[in-house]
């Protein structure tokens, strides 16, 4: 459904320690093996370890590592050793100033940053799907000082995705339980989600 109204990318979410849209792995290697060309393969991921996220990717045949928790700066390294082809792409948790410094840090070492709303600090880590936006003034300024595309997720929905790309001018949107009801992708919500999207200005 996603492929028919346009998405470019699947986000296809791993074991994490809390949020919406996991899957197990045997599914999401089902998947990966039947996309077209076109269409990228985000792998979340919540591991720190370089050989689990190795492991992982081989086991799932995504083309496109998103890391959704802060590995070690030595772990990209190791990733792109062993994992030739293919892209990693870091989520940056937008929760105040500080995201600015963490984005300028790891934007030499990935391919791209992904910008989300996550709270990894707390007891039980939210790593995304929180369905909160963040303070898009902070997402702009890590946007217009890293080198790398910059995708915006956080809290995305139909009715306020044109402000965001407006706010931002992201790479791209990643968008998740704002297209979802009852867990369940919603096909309405979506249609609604693209049609914003390619409508907003500067898209």
């Amino acid at each position: 459904m996603a492929i028919t109204y346009g998405a470019s990318a699947l986000g296809l979410v791993s074991s994490m320690p809390s949020g919406p849209g996991v899957i197990p792995e045997h599914l999401i290697a089902e998947i990966t093996s039947a996309l077209p060309p076109a269409v990228s393969s985000f792998l979340l991921t919540s591991y720190h370890d370089p050989k689990k996220i190795i492991a992982q990717q081989i086991r799932c045949g995504a083309n496109t590592i998103q890391l959704c928790d802060y590995p070690d700066l030595g772990a990209y390294r190791k990733l792109r050793d062993q994992l030739r082809g293919i892209s990693l792409v870091q989520v940056i948790h937008v929760i105040g100033e500080e995201a600015l410094d963490k984005a300028q840090i790891v934007a030499d070492h990935v391919d791209a940053i992904l910008l989300d709303s996550g709270r990894p600090s707390q007891s039980v880590k939210e790593l995304g799907g929180t369905g909160r936006t963040h303070d898009w003034s902070v997402s702009r300024r890590i946007r217009e000082t890293v080198a790398v595309p910059v995708f915006l997720a956080g809290g995305l929905t139909p009715a306020n995705v044109a402000d965001a790309i407006r706010a931002v001018q992201p790479y791209g949107v990643d968008v998740c339980t704002g297209v979802r009801t009852d867990g369940q992708l919603d096909e309405v919500k979506l249609t609604a989600f693209i049609n914003a999207v390619r409508n907003a200005p500067g898209s």
